[in-house]
């Protein structure tokens, strides 16, 4: 799992691209204050090499919580900037700043 941040500077957004490798996966998605939760808002694209991957334009100098649905299971970013508990799903969800 990777996290990759590309600020632009004359826009106030930050590329963001999402990538999880899960080559007997068949389906993953990015979910987060983002997206409203919705993964099918945050659908990743598979490659040939088994990694779902996708960029989202995120606006700058904001806080975001996310989480991957791959095959339907919640799973956090090891890359993540950190980590903040969430008393609704009772477990952490992984957090980006950009």
């Amino acid at each position: 799992m990777s996290l990759k941040k590309q600020f632009i500077k004359t826009k106030p957004v930050c590329k963001v691209t999402f990538s999880v490798e899960a080559k007997d996966a068949n389906s993953a998605a990015v979910v987060g204050d983002f997206n409203n939760w919705n993964p099918e808002e945050g659908t990743l694209s598979k490659l040939k090499n088994g990694t779902f991957k996708a960029t989202y334009d995120l606006v700058k100098d904001a806080i975001y919580e996310f989480k991957y649905v791959i095959d339907g299971l919640y799973v956090n970013d090891p890359e993540a900037d950190s980590y903040k508990w969430n008393d609704f799903a009772g477990s952490e969800n992984s957090v980006l700043v950009v």
